[in-house]
């Protein structure tokens, strides 16, 4: 029964460990931070150095 329990308690720590960690993600916006300081330079600089054709140069036919 001891054994039981001490393995309960490890659970329900771990669980609360995860909650607050959750909540410290949710509470400082650590989510959004991470997408605007690192994701999106990342993708701009990405999609930037991708070569695009010139659309208004293209010839124009109507069939």
């Amino acid at each position: 029964m001891r054994k039981l329990f001490k393995i309960l308690g490890k659970i329900a720590g771990i669980l609360a460990g995860l909650y607050a960690l959750l909540f410290a993600v949710f509470y400082f916006d650590l989510d959004g931070k991470l997408l605007y300081y690192v994701v999106e330079p990342f993708l701009c600089k990405h999609y930037d150095k991708m070569e695009r054709q010139d659309v208004t140069k293209r010839a124009y036919k109507v069939d």
